[in-house]
């Protein structure tokens, strides 16, 4: 079974590797559910990983098999199985369970492990491979009428869990019902936070390096957004100060930057991973100062467990009804087919204006 693969901590060793085909019987207790993988999305993880940045192979492995974004179709389910049968699109979430309490309890998002499990990241092998095995309790059904958006459950997810935590962290207020948005970053990410909050019916402004007129900004505001490009100081002077802003730029200095635009009892949620050394010069006392005496609120997010996947599609479904044909546009550039692998990773680090690489393993 063909699989695309990597040796993690050496750069660009991006490779073609061979596995044996998974069986049901290799999930314990009669919960497996075997898939055939019709597409995988990839992104800046994928290209970080590549480069040598972060991921560590299965034991017993030299090799780690990349892809993290699943879609595709249940081909046998063992018997104690029910919630998914042959035929049914699934995705699958992404982080397995490690030791802590909030493993033990569903919600391995949030573990407080220092070592984590990841499918196709680190220790465990990802889904760029012909079939996978996993246990039905990672298991998410997509509705057949979603087939064509399936590859972007997972980024969707994401998006889900960052603002549905930054909502469950402002309770904190008793009363918070957010008017304006900034979405920093029009990737995957920053397009699909700006549709979850514009179906919450909150004003977005989309904001990026890229001038207008180009995609992103055609689906931003499309979703009913604001799309800007601009000094974030500048842009706040205009639209007034946030009270929320969802950062999903991958840049660490535009993550700190925004710490000085936003509005009081406002709250900052962090989703990018940056593996580099960049350093940033930040005005602490200002920050310290206004953030104190404006009760404001940082977190970071990271991952998400079945129930944000439920979520975000239930939010892919509605964002079709209210933006109909809108978010298939972030789908801009399919690879065909395991062994263009070259061609894969050529996509995600070199063409600049590919929104989201994926891989179409097989049809179904």
């Amino acid at each position: 079974m063909k699989a695309i693969a990597v040796k993690p901590r050496n750069p660009n060793s991006v490779h073609l590797a061979e596995l044996a085909k998974p069986k049901v019987s290799d999930v314990p207790n009669g919960r497996g559910v075997l898939v055939k993988v019709l597409k995988v999305g990839v992104d800046a993880t994928d290209r970080e990983i590549n480069e040598g940045l972060y991921g560590n192979p299965p034991p017993g492995y030299d090799f780690l098999v990349m892809g993290h974004e699943s879609f595709g179709i249940v081909e046998e389910v063992g018997p104690n199985v029910r919630h998914v049968k042959p035929g049914d699109y699934v995705t699958c979430t992404v982080r397995r369970p490690g030791g802590s309490i909030f493993d033990r309890i569903g919600h391995s998002d949030m573990t407080s492990d220092e070592t984590y499990f990841e499918r196709g990241i680190n220790l465990l092998h990802g889904y760029m491979t012909e079939h996978f095995v996993d246990d039905a309790e990672f298991v998410i059904r997509v509705p057949a009428a979603l087939k064509h958006l399936g590859v972007l459950a997972e980024p969707m997810s994401v998006a889900e869990k960052a603002i549905q935590q930054v909502y469950e962290a402002q309770r904190r207020l008793q009363v918070w019902e957010p008017k304006v948005a900034f979405v920093l970053g029009s990737g995957q990410i920053g397009l699909l936070s700006t549709l979850i909050l514009r179906l919450r019916g909150v004003e977005v402004y989309t904001i990026a390096r890229g001038a207008k007129p180009n995609l992103k900004a055609e689906i931003a505001e499309a979703y009913g957004a604001n799309y800007l490009n601009g000094s974030l100081g500048e842009i706040a002077k205009q639209t007034g100060a946030p009270d929320l802003i969802v950062e999903a730029t991958g840049n660490s200095a535009i993550a700190f930057e925004a710490m000085n635009v936003l509005g009081r009892d406002g709250a900052i949620v962090w989703t990018s991973i940056t593996g580099g050394q960049r350093k940033t010069e930040v005005p602490t006392d200002k920050i310290n100062l206004e953030w104190v005496l404006g009760n404001k609120l940082l977190l970071g997010s990271v991952n998400a467990n079945f129930r944000h996947f439920e979520a975000g599609i239930s939010d892919l479904a509605q964002g079709e009804i209210f933006y109909p044909g809108v978010t298939q546009k972030i789908l801009t550039t399919p690879v065909n087919g395991l062994d263009n692998y070259r061609e894969m990773m050529r996509q995600l680090v070199e063409a600049k204006e590919a929104l989201k690489v994926y891989v179409n393993v097989a049809e179904g």
